[in-house]
Protein backbone atom coordinates (compact mmCIF):
# COMPACT_ATOMS: atom_id res chain seq x y z
CA UNK A 1 0.00 0.00 0.00
CA UNK A 2 2.78 2.43 0.92
CA UNK A 3 5.00 1.59 -2.07
CA UNK A 4 7.84 4.08 -2.01
CA UNK A 5 7.11 5.22 1.55
CA UNK A 6 8.18 1.94 3.19
CA UNK A 7 11.89 2.14 2.28
CA UNK A 8 12.07 5.79 3.37
CA UNK A 9 10.46 5.00 6.71
CA UNK A 10 12.80 2.03 7.19
CA UNK A 11 15.77 4.28 6.38
CA UNK A 12 14.53 6.89 8.88
CA UNK A 13 14.27 4.20 11.56
CA UNK A 14 17.72 2.83 10.76
CA UNK A 15 19.22 6.32 11.06
CA UNK A 16 17.40 7.02 14.32
CA UNK A 17 18.65 3.72 15.74
CA UNK A 18 22.19 4.43 14.56
CA UNK A 19 22.22 7.88 16.17
CA UNK A 20 20.61 6.56 19.36
CA UNK A 21 23.23 3.81 19.64
CA UNK A 22 26.04 6.32 19.11
CA UNK A 23 24.51 8.71 21.63
CA UNK A 24 24.22 5.96 24.23
CA UNK A 25 27.84 4.91 23.64
CA UNK A 26 29.04 8.49 24.10
CA UNK A 27 26.78 9.78 26.90
CA UNK A 28 25.04 6.71 28.38
CA UNK A 29 21.72 8.40 27.57
CA UNK A 30 19.20 8.23 24.75
CA UNK A 31 17.28 11.43 24.10
CA UNK A 32 13.53 11.30 24.55
CA UNK A 33 13.18 13.00 21.16
CA UNK A 34 14.79 10.06 19.38
CA UNK A 35 12.55 7.58 21.18
CA UNK A 36 9.47 9.70 20.45
CA UNK A 37 10.42 9.90 16.77
CA UNK A 38 10.87 6.12 16.62
CA UNK A 39 7.43 5.63 18.21
CA UNK A 40 5.63 8.24 16.09
CA UNK A 41 7.11 7.03 12.81
CA UNK A 42 5.48 3.66 13.49
CA UNK A 43 2.12 5.26 12.60
CA UNK A 44 2.93 5.89 8.93
CA UNK A 45 4.80 2.54 8.89
CA UNK A 46 1.55 0.80 9.84
CA UNK A 47 -0.39 2.68 7.18
CA UNK A 48 2.26 1.99 4.51
CA UNK A 49 2.16 -1.72 5.35
CA UNK A 50 -1.64 -1.86 5.28
CA UNK A 51 -2.24 -2.75 8.92
CA UNK A 52 -5.84 -2.77 10.07
CA UNK A 53 -7.24 -1.83 13.45
CA UNK A 54 -6.81 -5.32 14.91
CA UNK A 55 -3.18 -5.53 13.77
CA UNK A 56 -2.47 -2.08 15.19
CA UNK A 57 -4.07 -3.09 18.49
CA UNK A 58 -1.73 -6.10 18.60
CA UNK A 59 1.26 -3.86 17.85
CA UNK A 60 0.36 -1.47 20.65
CA UNK A 61 -0.45 -4.32 23.05
CA UNK A 62 2.87 -6.06 22.44
CA UNK A 63 4.75 -2.76 22.81
CA UNK A 64 2.99 -2.13 26.15
CA UNK A 65 3.89 -5.60 27.40
CA UNK A 66 7.50 -5.06 26.33
CA UNK A 67 7.52 -1.68 28.09
CA UNK A 68 6.15 -3.12 31.34
CA UNK A 69 8.63 -6.03 31.33
CA UNK A 70 11.63 -3.81 30.71
CA UNK A 71 10.34 -1.14 33.07
CA UNK A 72 10.75 -3.79 35.78
CA UNK A 73 14.43 -4.04 34.78
CA UNK A 74 14.67 -0.25 35.03
CA UNK A 75 13.11 -0.25 38.51
CA UNK A 76 15.60 -2.95 39.54
CA UNK A 77 18.43 -0.69 38.35
CA UNK A 78 19.45 -3.06 35.58
CA UNK A 79 18.58 -0.85 32.61
CA UNK A 80 18.28 2.82 31.78
CA UNK A 81 15.00 4.56 31.10
CA UNK A 82 16.02 5.54 27.56
CA UNK A 83 16.77 1.90 26.80
CA UNK A 84 13.33 0.84 28.01
CA UNK A 85 11.60 3.52 25.92
CA UNK A 86 13.63 2.62 22.83
CA UNK A 87 12.78 -1.09 23.11
CA UNK A 88 9.06 -0.31 23.46
CA UNK A 89 9.13 2.21 20.59
CA UNK A 90 10.90 -0.32 18.39
CA UNK A 91 8.30 -2.96 19.27
CA UNK A 92 5.70 -0.74 17.58
CA UNK A 93 7.41 -1.39 14.24
CA UNK A 94 7.67 -5.16 14.33
CA UNK A 95 5.12 -7.96 14.14
CA UNK A 96 4.81 -9.77 17.48
CA UNK A 97 6.96 -12.74 16.45
CA UNK A 98 9.66 -10.42 15.14
CA UNK A 99 9.65 -8.55 18.46
CA UNK A 100 10.56 -11.79 20.21
CA UNK A 101 13.33 -12.49 17.68
CA UNK A 102 14.62 -8.93 18.06
CA UNK A 103 14.65 -9.26 21.85
CA UNK A 104 16.63 -12.50 21.65
CA UNK A 105 19.21 -10.94 19.31
CA UNK A 106 19.32 -7.86 21.57
CA UNK A 107 19.95 -10.04 24.61
CA UNK A 108 22.79 -11.90 22.90
CA UNK A 109 24.39 -8.66 21.70
CA UNK A 110 23.92 -7.11 25.14
CA UNK A 111 25.62 -10.11 26.73
CA UNK A 112 28.59 -9.79 24.38
CA UNK A 113 28.73 -6.05 25.06
CA UNK A 114 28.66 -6.66 28.81
CA UNK A 115 31.47 -9.23 28.56
CA UNK A 116 33.56 -6.76 26.55
CA UNK A 117 33.04 -4.04 29.16
CA UNK A 118 33.87 -6.45 31.99
CA UNK A 119 37.01 -7.57 30.15
CA UNK A 120 38.00 -3.93 29.74
CA UNK A 121 37.41 -3.40 33.47
CA UNK A 122 39.63 -6.38 34.27
CA UNK A 123 42.28 -5.22 31.80
CA UNK A 124 42.39 -1.76 33.38
CA UNK A 125 42.30 -3.25 36.88
CA UNK A 126 39.57 -0.90 38.06
CA UNK A 127 37.11 -1.65 40.85
CA UNK A 128 34.32 0.47 39.38
CA UNK A 129 31.57 -1.50 37.67
CA UNK A 130 31.09 -0.36 34.08
CA UNK A 131 27.87 1.27 32.93
CA UNK A 132 26.85 -0.72 29.86
CA UNK A 133 25.47 1.32 26.93
CA UNK A 134 22.74 -1.22 26.18
CA UNK A 135 21.31 1.14 23.54
CA UNK A 136 24.01 -0.18 21.21
CA UNK A 137 22.63 -3.72 21.44
CA UNK A 138 19.04 -2.45 21.07
CA UNK A 139 19.95 -0.37 18.03
CA UNK A 140 21.83 -3.17 16.27
CA UNK A 141 19.08 -5.72 16.98
CA UNK A 142 16.48 -3.25 15.69
CA UNK A 143 18.49 -2.57 12.55
CA UNK A 144 18.83 -6.29 11.88
CA UNK A 145 15.11 -6.85 12.44
CA UNK A 146 14.06 -4.04 10.10
CA UNK A 147 16.63 -4.99 7.45
CA UNK A 148 15.38 -8.58 7.44
CA UNK A 149 12.20 -8.67 5.32
CA UNK A 150 11.43 -12.18 6.58
CA UNK A 151 10.95 -10.83 10.10
CA UNK A 152 9.09 -7.65 9.19
CA UNK A 153 6.70 -8.96 6.56
CA UNK A 154 3.32 -7.69 7.75
CA UNK A 155 1.28 -9.76 5.32
CA UNK A 156 1.71 -12.79 7.57
CA UNK A 157 0.76 -11.07 10.85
Amino acid sequence: MGGIVVPWLALALLLLLLFAGIEDARTREIANGKNAAIALLALPWWWANGLGAVDIAWQVGVALIVFVLFYAAFVAGQMGGGDVKMIAALALWLPPGAVLSMLMVMSLLGGVLTLLFLADRWWRRTAQMPEIPYGIAIAIAGMLAIANPFLTHFGDV
